[in-house]
């Protein structure tokens, strides 16, 4: 961990010695030998993670250099900057268990997203930078150039249309902390999101009219390829996973792709390995599959330190984050 031992950290450390809580102050302390000892950390989020502000902290993992890399799902790409906009527009639910179907319908009527207890309003987040992003595209398109999905937000971020709309501390923004970084962000599926599947209304309205504007995922995973074998030259790269599905799954594939389909020799492996989930190995889930499994399909070594946290991520990766940063 950090050198620096503010309260949070000492409270982990009086506190935090058995089950879920020994394995997140283990991992932690795993993480941060990991990056100060020059290796670099690729963040595989899923979840609704932006929506639960996790900004707040991945910001400042990014700007302390502590997180290299991101794969995530389009949603939290895109979530971060509607919370960004429309912070004061957001409406929490906090007896979302107890919602009828008449209740939700209100909300719908209401143009209200739910996610859990947190609403999500389309116009002052979504539609608001459908508008900007928008351009970015038409743009694009009309100069014939290819950009993947984070690059185009990285635009509107980079091009103040933003500024006026901050209704957070754009410090707390993991996107505007990446985009000034420059940070590789790969995101496979962006199509389901909102604004892929905004993407795809306008190719099919006729307002935009190529589809190949916007580059593939196939794409994203040769660049996440070049990526990995330029930084994997020089040093180790861990693997800290948010949940399951593709934002973890696809990235951490990119190992026994190297070795096993392109016949590469001699591909490190990732070198550290840590997953926050509750999901369960059920029906065969690979999400909550056990790290051991990985050293089979050829991603983790039988020596790669291995952590798995079984709690809910909204709790425990922002103490895994103030520990590294020595909160």
């Amino acid at each position: 961990m950090s050198s620096v031992r503010g309260p949070v950290s000492t409270f982990i450390d009086r506190h935090f010695s058995h089950f879920n809580a020994a394995s997140l102050k283990e991992s932690a302390d795993a993480f941060s030998r990991h990056v100060n000892g020059g290796g670099h950390m690729l963040l595989a989020m899923a979840g609704a993670m932006s929506t639960a502000e996790l900004g707040i902290s991945l910001a400042e993992m990014i700007r302390q250099g502590k997180i290299h890399a991101i794969s995530c799902t389009g949603a939290n790409l895109e979530e971060d900057i509607f919370n960004l906009v429309a912070h004061s527009h957001y409406e929490r639910i906090p007896n979302y268990r107890e919602l009828t179907v008449s209740d939700e319908q209100a909300l719908l009527e209401r143009h209200l997203n739910r996610v859990t207890d947190t609403c999500i309003p389309e116009e002052e987040a979504m539609r608001r930078i459908e508008r900007l992003v928008f351009e970015e595209w038409a743009s694009a398109e009309k100069k014939g150039e290819r950009l993947f999905p984070h690059e185009f937000l990285y635009r509107v971020v980079r091009s103040g249309a933003l500024d006026s709309w901050f209704e957070i501390d754009p410090r707390d923004s993991w996107v505007v902390a990446a985009a000034d970084a420059d940070l590789p962000i790969f995101v496979p599926g962006w199509e389901d999101s909102t604004l892929g599947n905004i993407y795809a209304a306008h190719l099919l309205n006729g307002q935009l009219q190529s589809p190949h504007t916007v580059k593939s995922g196939i794409e994203y995973m040769m660049r996440l390829a070049q990526w990995y074998q330029a930084t994997s030259a020089g040093r180790s790269i861990g693997f800290f996973q948010i949940g399951g599905g593709i934002a973890g799954d696809f990235p951490i594939c990119v190992v026994p792709m190297l070795e096993q389909d392109m016949r590469m020799k001699n591909v490190p492996l990732w070198g550290y390995f840590c997953q926050v989930s509750d999901s369960t190995t059920s029906y065969g889930s690979y999400s909550g599959a056990v790290p051991n499994e990985k050293i089979t399909w050829g991603k983790l070594a039988p020596d790669t330190p291995k952590f798995v946290i079984e709690s809910d991520a909204t709790i425990v990766v922002p103490l895994v984050f103030a520990r590294v940063l020595g909160w």
